[in-house]
């Protein structure tokens, strides 16, 4: 069974959170003339700074499913993220232990670092169309059709159950 963060838990917040991608280049000085670079890697994986703010029953849980289901950190799981293309799903794990500190208000800070195995981006094909396009005019236009869609499915609901 897939381990996956625990819904009940919080995703990281926005304040410390960091994307740190790991080096896919070889660079080579000559003696004369410029540099050499080469891709070593087709894959690399990226280290993400993450924190969160729990209260003492999110930590309390956080804490046994830090040691219960991820193998005190070892282990990788499925989380939501967000990177460039929005909030998406990551194979995660972690890199070191985590600290904790608390807060006023009973409020526990929790702070680590993730390792992802690849970065979610645009496909080649996406990319091209972004790059012609005006990538903020087309997401606006993508998400008010899924507003209006989801209007439209609520009505739909309502209709079938008299409303």
């Amino acid at each position: 069974m897939p381990v996956s963060w625990p819904t009940t838990l919080p995703l990281p917040t926005i304040e410390g959170y960091g994307v740190h991608p790991g080096e896919a280049i070889l660079r080579t000085e000559m003696e004369a003339g410029p540099a050499r670079q080469r891709r070593r890697f087709t894959q690399v994986p990226s280290r993400i700074s993450v924190r969160w703010v729990l209260r003492r029953d999110q930590f309390a849980l956080f804490e046994a499913w830090y040691r219960w289901h991820a193998r005190e950190g070892g282990a990788w799981f499925e989380i939501d993220l967000l990177g460039g293309i929005g909030l998406s799903a990551h194979e995660a794990r972690f890199t070191r232990q985590f600290e904790a500190a608390l807060q006023p208000g009973n409020r526990w800070r929790v702070t680590s670092e993730l390792e992802i195995r690849e970065r979610p981006v645009l496909t080649e094909d996406a990319l091209a169309i972004a790059l012609e396009e005006d990538l903020v005019g087309l997401l606006s236009a993508i998400d008010g059709l899924a507003q209006l869609a989801g209007r439209q499915l609520a009505g739909a609901l309502n209709w079938n159950r008299g409303d």
